[in-house]
């Protein structure tokens, strides 16, 4: 997972200064350090402070760092180059580091107690992320969960609102869900579930957002009137039939679409899309129904 060049992500205290000058002494407030590293939840901010503290005491050009599948970086890539390969619980860890100039005896004691400093923040920061992650998404699927799905349609309420424009949601469920799970086995069905999910991914713009609420349901947030919302489900019924795993097992869908309006709450909106569902169901399913009312 890349995390990203800190140095362009992260407020000007935490970005490399070459024009402070490099301390040579190894009395350095380590307790300070330790409590700068220690005050940030983000991971990238972590390592950023980190590397703003490495070029103040030491001729740094940049820093990188890998842990597990995260790949941090600070500053700039030129210079003297070195690697320093370390384990921590159980994981390894790469340093790599680009400087000025070769280190002296003191300056390589000094850059040994730093990377010390670094490394349980750092994990603190990416094991609270990961956890974080976790409590937004569903576990099978990978979208987004009914808790996330909540936050992010208060968000774009409260976006409309500002900016006076619009957007739409779909509401969509599996087709004869049920039947499919009795027929094959929860296992098929599950899998069902994460090829229609992978489907919704593969087919929405990079702007909209697709949750599982719960069971076969799922959610989408357009950032568009009904009209283009009505052309992603024309697309999402032709990709369905194009599906050769979906295809096979004859997996439909039914959606229910309806545009924000300025008097609407989460509840109203939401309830307009269902109703909407509903009537795609009446209508004979592996279709959709829209709601301006």
């Amino acid at each position: 997972m890349e995390l990203g060049l800190a140095t362009e992500s992260f407020p000007i205290k935490y970005r490399q200064q070459t024009e402070i000058g490099m301390s040579t002494s190894l009395d350095i407030d380590l307790v300070n350090i330790i409590q700068q590293l220690h005050q940030h939840l983000d991971p990238r901010t972590v390592f950023a402070c980190f590397g703003q503290i490495m070029g103040q005491h030491l001729p740094l050009y940049g820093v990188r760092l890998t842990y597990k599948q995260y790949q941090f970086h600070w500053g700039q890539t030129y210079g003297y180059a070195f690697e320093q390969k370390l384990t921590f619980s159980d994981q390894q860890v790469t340093i790599n580091y680009n400087l000025k100039a070769a280190l002296v005896p003191s300056q390589t004691l000094m850059l040994n107690q730093l990377k010390d400093l670094v490394l349980q923040p750092l994990i603190n920061a990416i094991q609270y992320q990961e956890m974080s992650q976790q409590a937004m998404y569903d576990a099978l699927t990978k979208l987004g969960n009914r808790h996330y799905y909540q936050q992010s349609l208060k968000k774009e309420i409260a976006r409309a609102k500002r900016n006076q424009s619009s957007f739409s949601l779909i509401v969509l469920d599996l087709d004869n869900f049920k039947q499919l799970n009795d027929d094959f086995g929860h296992q098929l069905g599950d899998s069902a579930l994460v090829e229609f999910a992978d489907m919704l991914n593969a087919t929405i713009r990079d702007t909209d957002q697709a949750f599982r609420i719960g069971g076969d349901e799922f959610t989408l947030l357009v950032q568009a009137d009904v009209d283009e919302a009505r052309v992603l489900c024309n697309r999402i019924l032709d990709a369905l039939l194009n599906h050769h795993y979906l295809e096979k097992y004859q997996v439909s869908t039914s959606m229910g679409v309806t545009q924000w309006k300025d008097k609407d709450t989460e509840s109203s909106l939401y309830q307009r899309a269902d109703n909407a569902l509903y009537e795609a169901k009446a209508a004979g399913r592996q279709c959709y129904q829209i709601c301006a009312a």
